[in-house]
């Protein structure tokens, strides 16, 4: 048997997973995107996380004795910010929701990032959430006040022990919604109005539409039960999202505690600093992709850091990580995957140490083990690496010439551009490069062009 230990936020504390049932798998929660706009770079990582942690329970869970996990994420489709969006577009808020959440889905498939068993839309869990809004009122935890109902916080005596917070700290250094219609204000809407041109719902309180900590709880609920194993996220969602749900699930269930484990995965830096617009150095992962980066390069850099620790995405790590993938590709071509290796299940293991599980992939490429590399390989979701046998040093070298030429060009575009303000040109060239699968870099000391996997020679005729 394969014990495995996780970070529980709530005790903060490494403890060993044991299914609440056995027979029932583990059943794991991962909130999931609000579908308005691409996936950052930061999105990603929950989904990565919580990927690894579902391949290995599908690997030892047959050893254990455990029935297969489950395992669901989100879509979040009902929100002000989508609301938002499809009013600034002249878009349906229908239209908007299922192009994003085709986006995410293309996005993650780059990634490696395996499809949950459930990706419930909240849309369609409207009648759970009413009822365990009802649950609540009749119960005496919520209220209903100006055609909103407000969860009471006060009544959940155990609210503040996941972000390890009072109630008296938080209304001190919290950012609340202030509205003179509360009790308190710390309460949080569960249901609020909407008007004709919003998305809206029949409900005992009027017509309108649910907050976002009910979809979660009433989704989970669903389709894991009033209490399951593992529930998760970005540390940024802890406080107040995640004290949320635990404070109307217990309370509209009778339960003492909701998730079994709480898992939550640290933020995201680029090279040293907090992603940010303002600082120029915000990327969505289609961003990366349409680079030229390889989606398994993005997923390579992500786990060579434990997620409990700020992960800092460089440009260095993006080299290395190319770098050792096309090594190992190479060395795996044509062969066929071994015995799953211990040593990295061992290392996924120990609360899913990433890092040590790459290692353990290290020491097979060294002793020359390409049957468990190519095993270790599909046990951290890197099952198709023969793009990377294509790369720099591996083209023809008629390519390279027109490579090198067309470096020349760009650079020469991009001086006449300097001048004339009229960058069309150079983002025209760069652009069906980028469509030929070749990463262009541009710098002070010039343009380098690099073929990564999926290029294709033949796009560069007529360049």
């Amino acid at each position: 048997m394969v014990e495995i230990r996780l970070r529980n936020s709530r005790s903060r504390m490494v403890e060993p997973l044991t299914p609440l049932d056995p027979a029932k798998g583990v059943r794991m929660y991962l909130c999931g995107p609000t579908v308005y706009d691409r996936a950052h770079l930061g999105n990603a990582r929950p989904s990565i996380v919580f990927d690894v942690l579902y391949r290995l329970l599908r690997h030892v869970s047959p050893e254990n004795g455990w029935a297969p996990p489950v395992y669901v994420r989100n879509f979040t489709d009902v929100d002000d910010k989508i609301n938002a969006r499809a009013a600034e577009a002249g878009r349906s808020i229908g239209e908007i929701t299922e192009e994003t959440i085709g986006w995410y889905h293309a996005d993650m498939d780059a990634l490696g990032i395996l499809r949950p068993d459930h990706e419930p839309r909240a849309t369609d869990y409207i009648a759970e959430m009413v009822a365990m809004i009802e649950t609540l009122v009749a119960e005496g935890h919520a209220y209903e006040a100006e055609g909103h109902v407000l969860f009471r916080v006060r009544s959940f005596e155990a609210y503040g022990r996941l972000s390890g917070r009072s109630v008296d700290d938080m209304i001190a250094g919290a950012r609340v919604e202030v509205a003179p219609f509360k009790e308190d204000p710390m309460d949080f809407v569960l249901w609020k109005p909407s008007s004709d041109d919003l998305p809206g719902w029949a409900s005992p309180w009027g017509r309108g539409r649910p907050g976002w900590h009910i979809e979660c709880s009433a989704m989970s609920k669903a389709l894991l039960g009033e209490v399951f194993d593992i529930h998760g996220g970005g540390n940024d969602l802890l406080f107040p999202h995640h004290e949320n749900e635990i404070a109307q699930s217990c309370c509209a269930n009778g339960t003492e505690r909701m998730a079994q484990i709480w898992l939550h995965n640290e933020m995201l830096q680029v090279e040293g600093k907090k992603m940010s617009k303002s600082l120029g150095n915000f990327f969505t992962v289609r961003d990366l992709l349409d680079q030229g980066v390889p989606g398994e390069v993005i997923r390579f850099v992500m786990l060579g850091t434990h997620y409990s620790k700020p992960m800092d995405w460089t440009e260095k790590k993006r080299e290395e990580a190319e770098r050792v993938l096309t090594k190992w590709a190479a060395l795996v071509q044509d062969v066929t995957a071994g015995d799953t290796p211990d040593a990295a299940v061992i290392e996924l293991a120990s609360d899913l140490n990433t890092a040590g599980a790459i290692a353990a992939l290290h020491a097979l490429a060294r002793e020359g083990d390409t049957a468990g590399l190519r095993a270790g390989l599909d046990l951290l979701g890197f099952g198709d690496l023969s793009g990377f046998v294509v790369l720099k040093g591996m083209v023809a070298s008629e390519d390279e010439a027109r490579l090198a030429s067309l470096a020349e060009h760009l650079a020469a575009a991009r001086s006449g551009a300097m001048e004339t303000k009229d960058f069309s040109p150079v983002d025209a060239l760069k652009s069906a490069l980028i469509a030929a699968g070749v990463e262009v870099r541009m710098s002070k000391e010039g343009v380098e062009l690099i073929p990564g996997p999926g290029f294709d020679p033949s796009k560069l005729e007529g360049l």
